[in-house]
């Protein structure tokens, strides 16, 4: 009797260990967060989401998240806002070829401006760079292009933010029409454009 007594205890001390070892293993080598720059986490935005950007100040780096679709709009290396965005329509990973439905990662710079867009209006975005060009050679493919910062689809426009419920561009970064005026005012030409995952 005593036997199986500790026999159980035994077994039960075994079962319990083997479930730490798999809880440290899991948190050992879950991955870690995105490296965070300029202290972004702690990082509180000049300008609430419903209010305007003044006019004077002039946004020189915007950082897309694509994990939490967000753009935050950068001034002088301070935080001025931040955008809610939808994406491409198969958002994960770096786009690499035209028609793949992903929005490029990296850093690139905002190369054009286009008021009278097919999408109320747009700031181009500078993909495909040489190195996105020497990929999808080498794979025989087009790395695709025209990704922009653009509003909803002329005649769409009063759809607002329901647009963010899902991700429905070519590759692109949506913001809704008021957001892409604001932004087309604000965003000087060449400005920095870091997309992380």
């Amino acid at each position: 009797m005593k036997k199986r007594r500790l026999l159980k205890y035994f077994l039960s001390a075994c079962a319990l260990l083997l479930l730490c070892a798999a809880a440290a293993f899991y948190f050992l080598t879950k991955p870690l967060p995105p490296k965070i720059l300029e202290g972004e986490a702690a990082a509180k935005p000049m300008v609430a989401n419903d209010r305007p950007i003044p006019s004077e100040i002039k946004i020189d780096r915007l950082v897309v998240y694509k994990g939490k679709r967000q753009m935050w709009a950068y001034s002088g290396g301070r935080l001025v806002k931040i955008y809610p965005v939808s994406l491409g329509f198969n958002p994960v990973g770096h786009k690499q070829f035209e028609g793949d439905g992903k929005t490029p990662e990296g850093v690139y710079r905002i190369n054009e401006r286009n008021p009278h867009s097919g999408y109320h209006k747009n700031l181009g975005v500078s993909y495909p760079n040489e190195a996105d060009k020497k990929f999808a050679a080498s794979q025989g493919k087009d790395p695709g292009g025209l990704i922009k910062i653009h509003g909803l689809p002329n005649g769409k426009g009063k759809i607002g933010r329901q647009h963010l419920r899902r991700d429905w561009t070519n590759g692109c970064i949506a913001v809704t029409d008021n957001e892409v005026d604001e932004l087309y005012r604000s965003v000087v030409y060449n400005a920095e454009i870091d997309i992380r995952p």
